[in-house]
């Protein structure tokens, strides 16, 4: 079954409150902005475990839905923010995102100098 705040039907809204930095955008966003992304998004009233196949399955079907979804980049950058380790959120899987978050880690630690 797929963990609340996941991407797919039901699932999208959030039971509980949000995480702190959830918080602090809400209160530069104003109203609901903060998820109103979720709301516009392909996964909208599709079966959330479409995105967290089980180990060895494949995550095509899931990776199609959001191939053009117009807030695919606020899905990812929503997982990364909140260090999301499971499921496809923004057409990326769990490995893909760790690759993305260990590149942001080694720019910030070199301050952005490249090789």
């Amino acid at each position: 079954m797929a963990p609340a705040g996941s991407p797919g039907g039901a699932c999208r809204t959030r039971g509980g409150p949000p995480r702190d930095a959830d918080y602090a955008r809400h209160e530069l966003a104003g109203e609901d902005q903060l998820h109103d992304w979720k709301a516009r998004a392909n996964c909208m009233g599709v079966d959330p475990d479409l995105f967290f196949p089980e180990r060895g399955m494949s995550t095509r079907e899931a990776k199609e839905v959001c191939r053009g979804c117009v807030v695919r980049e606020d899905c990812l950058e929503y997982a990364l923010a909140n260090g999301e380790k499971f499921g496809i959120w923004g057409g990326l899987s769990e490995r893909e995102r760790r690759r993305i978050r260990r590149a942001r880690a080694m720019v910030r630690r070199t301050g952005g100098a490249t090789a």
